[in-house]
């Protein structure tokens, strides 16, 4: 049978472009000391925040590296308390199939799609970032069989609302050396997302890249609640006291490792609202304050911000500000940081 599909060319293989695009033994360092880190606080031996935050969106490599610069600086404020993932994420869901997918798919935002020069692109920018600011960095895991491209270089990989059911999704989290989370679905049910960890903590065998290969349990899968949406297609928000302590009830029922979670403070949570994401973390922190089980299950927060407020559209031509979903600006973003310092 004949399939609907266009084959254009094949595309390079991980192997090939971490060889064309290698990252050297300093930068390696960097990585690896920032993953102990980073493992250490999911299994609650250090007691800092982790702070997951950047755009919605990278598109130009000069904006993404001005904002990461930054969080640079105020990460040097704030590192007794702090630890700063940098979001960037190169590849965008779509509900609808629609709209700009991620420089993974347009490494321009205002050409046509190329996934050879995207694929060049997001790891040349992931090393950028490494390179001139000791960032290691977030990414989301849209495609699983496209994570080798990057998987020497990321600090935290996301699994989305739309993604955290497909079994594909599950058992390469299961295989993957850094902390996973898995976010709520976007119906708020949350045996699905504990599905999901579960099946990301055990080992597998299954087939990834056109091998049979064996997975052995992924110890830092965790939960990232972002909200979710009702029958009426409204947002409703799962962050509340009651919320995080249904969650801790959910893990105590099963046999999880390093149970943890961490917060989407916007999306779903915030009704896409970006400026609702600083009170957002403060109620969080009050919760942690008020109980020893949520503060000991709460790691972090994830946060959608820019050098701009809000968004504009693919053509806008405001350096810096959002080109898909509305982010917080730099001066509230600075502000919200050193606050939370204050929290923890």
């Amino acid at each position: 049978m004949n399939m609907n599909l266009e084959f254009e060319r094949r595309l390079t293989i991980p192997m090939e472009v971490k060889k064309m695009y290698p990252i050297d033994d300093d930068l390696l360092d960097i990585v690896e000391q920032r993953d102990r880190e980073i493992k250490e606080i999911f299994a609650g031996k250090d007691d800092r925040i982790i702070l997951i935050i950047g755009p919605c969106s990278a598109d130009k490599e000069d904006s993404v590296l001005d904002y990461i610069s930054r969080l640079r600086r105020v990460q040097d404020k704030v590192s007794d308390k702090i630890f700063i993932i940098p979001r960037i994420y190169t590849n965008k869901p779509r509900t609808t199939g629609s709209g700009y997918k991620g420089m993974l798919h347009q490494p321009d935002p205002n050409k046509k799609p190329d996934m050879f020069k995207g694929i060049v692109a997001i790891r040349s920018m992931h090393i950028r970032a490494l390179r001139e600011t000791g960032f290691s960095c977030a990414d989301e895991m849209l495609y699983p069989e496209n994570h080798r491209y990057l998987d020497d270089i990321l600090a935290y990989v996301a699994i989305g609302a739309r993604s955290v059911e497909n079994q594909q999704h599950r058992l390469v989290a299961s295989g993957v050396d850094v902390p996973v989370g898995m976010k709520n679905p976007t119906g708020g049910d949350l045996s699905v997302m504990m599905n999901s960890i579960t099946a990301a903590q055990k080992g597998h065998t299954f087939l990834y890249r056109g091998w049979e290969v064996h997975s052995h349990g992924n110890p830092y899968a965790h939960a990232i609640l972002r909200g979710y949406m009702n029958k009426h297609g409204e947002s409703l928000p799962n962050y509340h006291y009651e919320d995080l302590i249904h969650l801790v009830r959910l893990y105590a029922s099963g046999m999880f490792r390093n149970p943890a979670c961490i917060i989407d403070t916007n999306h779903s949570n915030s009704g896409k609202n970006p400026f609702e994401q600083p009170r957002i973390i403060k109620e969080v922190m009050d919760a942690r304050r008020f109980s020893g089980d949520i503060r000991n299950m709460v790691k972090g927060f994830m946060v959608e911000s820019y050098i701009e407020d809000g968004s504009q559209s693919v053509d806008g031509g405001c350096s810096g500000k959002s080109i898909t979903d509305p982010c917080l600006g730099w001066e509230k973003t600075e502000r919200m940081i050193l606050e939370l310092a204050d929290m923890v």
